[in-house]
């Protein structure tokens, strides 16, 4: 299932990839602290506490993200639970990311039906997701490789 999840996700990321735009950094040094090298090899990704919905449905949610070491494209997703169910969720975008070792800002809209969601807690599922192509996939297609992922409770507020 979770296999799934991801080919899922990795297919709809690939098609996302050329329209996403690239990730703001944050100010910050390029070098990360030699101290906190095993996380910034596996990569980080934060959720932050509050998201946005606005009246037509559009969904505003947002965090920061580390990554390195990448070959291939990599973007920052987010889903959001429904509110009445923790097993539907939906795809709030996708941002290009940059895995320099630097922690940088995400943040990804997207457009739901309106009342779909309301303003109030939500839960929130962000992952930094690499294109990998090794040549070993029939047709050289690109497969997923996971730097971090996150979940977190939010709360959303009218935009």
């Amino acid at each position: 299932m979770f296999l799934r999840k991801i080919l899922g996700v990795a297919a709809g990321a690939a098609l996302l990839m050329l329209a996403a735009p690239s990730a703001t950094a944050v100010d910050e040094p390029a070098d990360p602290d030699p101290a906190d090298s095993t996380t910034v090899a596996a990569g980080v990704v934060t959720v932050d506490e509050t998201g946005r919905i606005a009246a037509d449905g559009t969904i505003t949610l947002s965090g920061t993200y580390r990554c390195s070491d990448s070959s291939g494209p990599v973007l920052v997703t987010s889903s959001l639970a429904t509110q009445a169910s923790s097993h539907v969720r939906y795809g709030i975008g996708a941002t290009r990311a940059v895995c320099d070792g630097a922690e940088h800002t995400w943040t990804n809209t997207g457009r739901t039906r309106p009342g779909r969601f309301e303003p109030g807690p939500a839960h929130v599922e962000a992952t930094v997701m690499e294109l990998r192509s090794d040549g070993s996939l029939p047709l050289n297609l690109p497969w997923p490789h996971v730097h971090a992922t996150q979940e977190q409770d939010i709360t959303l507020v009218e935009a």
